[in-house]
């Protein structure tokens, strides 16, 4: 049993050591740890949802469902112990952030995700999700259909995305401006950094012999994969409203092009056994 350091804080490396890892019917690593307010049944659910060849992918992987993972102090070094919470407090969630990345040694890695930051089993699914499909594309990159796919839509001037990062990249990659006039400069700390435009109106299209930022053009396509995949797995795991998505900071993408993203993504992935995808353009009474 991990010991707690103060307030109820465990360093996150004593809870990989310390907490037994299970494994899912699909083969993902993972553990709980503490009060995380998650039943078996929803997380078996949301685990079960990766199809093998994409778990096959995260064996370096370890997914640690706890109630609160904490940032570092602002004073903190970066490279200064991550902690964890075993139970929820108001004063600890002022400090805590979705997830964190923690090096385990021997090319390991523990995935804290907060699970009490959650409002609901949509955002936990999500934010799970999000962090499995940037895992998977680390390790697989982009393959040729999708990328070509995308690179059409985004040539094509299809409305919205399903990203900021994928908006910002697509528009950077064929030199056009993501964020309309006067533009305040984004630093991309992480791929789910803080947004940093506000503005969502579409770009004009530009010159089809405008040279490509190719550093951009690669961006585009990770983010957007990686987007895609996640939003696959979601459907896969919960009915739900691509609506619930939107944000302020850009325009989710055309449900038609996000349509032929998540079908190839399924081609790709086929469903695991008891899980099934659709895509409906309008939900049954």
């Amino acid at each position: 049993m991990a010991e707690s350091l103060q307030n109820g804080l465990v360093l996150a490396t004593q809870v990989a050591r310390d907490t037994p890892v299970r494994r899912s019917a699909n083969g993902l690593s993972f553990a709980t740890f503490g009060e995380t307010g998650v039943t078996d049944l929803d997380l078996d659910r949301m685990l079960e949802a990766v199809p093998a060849p994409i778990v096959a992918a995260l064996k370096s992987n370890t997914y640690y469902f706890v109630p609160l993972a904490l940032r570092d102090k602002p004073e903190a070094v970066r490279q200064s112990p991550a902690v964890v919470a075993g139970a929820w407090t108001d004063e600890l969630s002022d400090s805590a952030i979705c997830h964190r990345n923690v090096e385990l040694g021997a090319g390991h890695r523990g995935v804290f995700i907060s699970t009490r930051l959650m409002g609901d089993r949509f955002a936990l699914s999500f934010e799970f999700f999000i962090n499995v499909a940037h895992a998977f594309v680390d390790e697989t990159g982009v393959p040729e259909q999708f990328a070509a796919l995308v690179w059409q839509q985004a040539i094509d001037n299809v409305r919205g995305e399903t990203s900021f990062d994928a908006w910002e990249s697509r528009h950077l990659a064929l030199g056009r401006n993501p964020a309309g006039e006067n533009p305040q400069p984004a630093s991309r700390r992480d791929r789910r950094s803080t947004r940093a435009f506000s503005a969502v109106a579409e770009p004009a299209p530009s010159s089809s012999e405008a040279p490509v930022d190719l550093k951009e053009q690669k961006i585009f396509f990770e983010t957007s994969f990686a987007d895609a995949v996640a939003i696959y797995l979601l459907s896969l795991a919960l009915d739900f409203d691509y609506g619930e998505l939107r944000e302020r900071e850009y325009p989710l993408l055309a449900p038609n092009m996000l349509a032929a993203r998540l079908r190839l993504v399924s081609e790709l992935y086929p469903p695991n056994a008891g899980y099934d995808f659709a895509v409906r353009y309008r939900r049954r009474n």
